[in-house]
């Protein structure tokens, strides 16, 4: 079974994940995550000094399997309707998995900015999974130019393939500051013969003011109870 890839946890609506999720476990794993869903509906937000679905977050790595967890992670989460608070103490009391769930479910849970710190702790770790986590969907909505730019130079630093970076082909049209930043780090690197990664060459590639710039990208909305985007 082909795991749902990291990218999808935050770009596709958590009904179709946990569709494609479904199919992909097995009815003890399923079964488990059914209930576990289950309990977050019935008692989302906080209830004591660690509410059930906390718990289960915990867990889903051994009941789901370590390639799987992420994305039951993310279906949790969503079904306990975590607001940034809730996200907040899930990230900063959490392991590095927890703390990438969080991260995918932020565009699915919060509508604002109010969980920026998240991400910025992200991208100052150099965790390569929490950092490809980090520059998502929500980071594309919600990180000012400067924090953007260096949230791409950050991949670059880290290895973390810009691929991972939403929403890059818009973002970086026509971005003179980039551009000049992404120069400065080819000279440092070929200064210290030091190879120059070929996805620099990409994001400069779309800094080119004369490309034409893509569309912008559209988010799916969130869906009422009934299942219709709202």
């Amino acid at each position: 079974m082909t795991a749902v890839a990291g990218d999808d946890l935050a770009r596709v609506h958590p009904a179709d994940l946990h569709g494609r999720l479904d199919s992909q476990l097995t009815g003890a794993a399923r079964a488990w995550l059914d209930q576990a869903l289950d309990e977050a509906g019935t008692h989302p937000g906080t209830h004591g000094p660690i509410s059930v679905w906390e718990l289960r977050l915990a867990e889903a790595g051994r009941r789901c399997g370590a390639e799987h967890a992420d994305a039951a992670r993310v279906l949790i989460l969503h079904a306990a309707r975590a607001d940034a608070a809730a996200l907040t103490r899930v990230y900063q009391q959490g392991t590095a998995a927890e703390r990438r769930a969080v991260l995918h479910a932020l565009p699915h849970l919060v509508p604002g900015p109010d969980a920026l710190p998240l991400v910025e702790d992200a991208l100052r770790t150099n965790d390569t999974r929490l950092v490809a986590a980090a520059v998502g969907p929500y980071a594309a909505r919600h990180l000012d130019p400067h924090q953007w730019r260096h949230a791409v130079l950050k991949c670059l630093f880290t290895g973390v393939p810009v691929a991972a970076v939403a929403d890059l082909d818009r973002r970086a049209h026509d971005d003179a500051e980039l551009a000049r930043m992404l120069g400065d780090y080819a000279a440092e690197r070929t200064a210290a013969g030091r190879p120059v990664p070929a996805d620099l060459h990409r994001v400069l590639t779309l800094t080119d003011p004369t490309a034409t710039p893509p569309a912008p990208a559209t988010a799916p909305g969130p869906r009422g109870t009934d299942g219709e985007e709202s």
